[in-house]
């Protein structure tokens, strides 16, 4: 047998070839074609290209494209990997060809660019945020997925934001850097050799401080950025961390007490700590990014909150992005024992998981037959858990084991997107009954009530006939 290359006269395809043992000619060209075509489709690296309506959109783009743009943006956080993306993809592009030249469609592949994803809170893939008249403080876009669902809520956007303008709205950050010193911020706290040690030191929350020169080129640069972040992460941490600025050129005193030998230089202040530096970038996304861990470490783990009454369940589910509801077996199955167990099992995935700031909520079986009911969990199977998105009405169950390793898995499948859902039941929150808390204690029996058997007559006369 021998091997030989030869190029066709008719494309530019390089074939192999062969002499089999006739001495005959053979080429392998479509069977190279073939792993040719195997191979493009193994091998797309992108859900849309330069030739879609849709724009990439990364970190070196977003700011200009979107953030000092005067568009309405509808923008998709996705991952490749997520199928739910991938069922996306075809709507998405058919709805930004319908709206082109109206509103602005927009992707990021927030797996490779993970410091936008935490930037704007992504939690789960695809999310989709509506960049309207405030590009500091995107919406949650809640309609469906289908190309005109998308545009009909790119529409109702696009008209609010017309409204907004008309009545002489405008969003962008408060805080701004003058001659002066210092500045008028909303979010971004202005600090002082007065205020400084009341609002920072003797705080329990974590605060980011940034000590800037009004002529500092880069502290000019820094701004937009600090006030962004600002924003996100007082949404984000419900204010429990801070960003704060000092002019160093006024209050010398402070700059001079943390020996600040340069503009701008940013310290880390957490309750009974010395002050730290700051090493992270100065991004919007790498600034809101650490400002997340430092919450993450210094947080509680959310409260495990027993569903006793219908306000409890709205307020914790609608507060949250995710609801996590344990439903266990009834306290004469397990005992306390046993119900502290899964109890247990339940508050150290509520700390593992706190830096999502999921709501944690649970019920004794038979308690919420309702609740159940909708969840399709009802009268089998405890314990059992389902996780509840009450902005979108659907919800998913666990499957594995009510043990830290399989809640867990169920949960980290979830926060990247891979969860199966389905419809909460009516597509409405069930009713939920007002029921007494649990007491800690053992289950007790009910008590049989005693009868009085003196007056009644247990002598037969077994020789009688029947009538």
């Amino acid at each position: 047998m021998h091997f030989c290359g030869r190029r066709s006269n008719s494309d530019s395809l390089t074939c192999v070839c062969w002499r089999d043992r006739a001495g005959q000619l053979t080429t392998m060209r479509p069977l190279l074609l073939g792993l040719l075509g195997c191979s493009l489709l193994l091998c797309v690296q992108a859900f849309y290209s330069a030739s879609d309506d849709v724009v990439e959109l990364t970190p070196s783009n977003f700011n200009r494209e979107v953030i000092q743009s005067d568009s309405l943006w509808l923008v998709e956080f996705y991952a490749p990997w997520c199928g739910h993306c991938q069922n996306l993809t075809p709507d998405w592009k058919k709805a930004a060809t319908a709206l082109k030249g109206i509103v602005k469609i927009g992707a990021v592949d927030a797996d490779q660019h993970k410091s936008m994803g935490g930037q704007y809170g992504v939690r789960g893939f695809p999310t989709i945020k509506v960049f309207g008249a405030n590009k500091n403080k995107p919406e949650d876009y809640q309609g469906g997925r289908s190309s005109q669902a998308i545009v009909d809520g790119a529409m109702n956007a696009l008209r609010t934001l017309v409204k907004e303008r008309l009545s002489g709205k405008s969003g962008g950050s408060s805080y701004k850097q003058s001659g002066s010193g210092g500045g008028s911020q909303k979010d971004v706290v202005e600090l002082t050799d007065d205020n400084f040690d009341s609002m920072v030191l003797q705080s329990g929350d974590v605060w980011l401080v940034e000590f800037f020169a009004p002529w500092c080129g880069h502290c000019k640069n820094l701004e937009p950025e600090w006030a962004a972040a600002a924003s996100a992460v007082k949404q984000q941490t419900n204010g429990k961390v801070h960003l704060g600025a000092v002019d160093a050129t006024v209050h010398q005193g402070l700059s001079s007490r943390y020996g600040v030998r340069g503009f701008p230089t940013i310290k880390i202040f957490r309750k009974g700590e010395e002050p730290e530096d700051y090493q992270g970038g100065r991004s919007r996304g790498d600034i809101i990014e650490k400002a997340l861990d430092l919450f993450s470490d210094n947080a509680a783990p959310p409260e495990l909150l027993e569903i006793l009454n219908e306000d409890i369940l709205k307020k914790t589910c609608e507060d949250s992005q995710l609801c996590i509801i344990g439903v266990l077996p009834h306290i004469l199955d397990t005992g306390a024992s046993g119900r502290n167990g899964y109890l247990d099992v339940m508050i150290k995935l509520a700390d593992k998981y706190k830096k999502k700031m999921w709501g944690w909520l649970w019920a004794e079986a038979g308690a919420q037959m309702d609740l159940e009911a909708s969840l399709g969990i009802g009268g089998f199977g405890y314990p059992a858990m389902a996780a509840i998105n009450t902005r979108k009405m659907k919800f998913a169950l666990l499957r594995g084991s009510f043990s830290e390793t399989g809640i867990h898995e169920f949960l980290r499948e979830l926060s990247v997107g891979r969860g199966s859902t389905a419809t909460l039941g009516g597509g409405n929150m069930p009713k939920i009954q007002s029921v007494e808390a649990w007491d800690g204690k053992d289950g007790q029996l009910p008590e049989e009530e005693d009868y009085d058997l003196s007056d009644v007559d247990l002598d037969f006369d077994f020789d009688k006939e029947e009538l």
